[in-house]
């Protein structure tokens, strides 16, 4: 496994059901070791290994949830 953490910013975290959500829908993926929301600093944390799980599919369970990723959004 080639372990990559991404951070991911999504404006759009504001509660304890969005981190529910956001963790269950990624942390399910293969290739995901771990996916963690910070509702505060509202990014999303993912080790993951990027063959496996590359950032388009991270993307795209986050955005099937409901909630928008901005282009380049990189969190820090």
């Amino acid at each position: 496994m080639s372990d990559t953490t991404t951070q991911l910013h999504v404006p759009e975290i504001s509660c304890a059901h969005c981190k529910t959500a956001i963790e269950g829908a990624v942390g399910g993926l293969a290739g995901v070791a771990s996916a963690e929301v910070d509702v505060a600093a509202r990014t999303v944390t993912v080790r993951h290994d990027a063959g496996a799980a590359p950032r388009s599919r991270i993307v795209r369970a986050i955005e099937d949830e409901g909630y928008e990723v901005p282009a380049g959004a990189e969190g820090g």
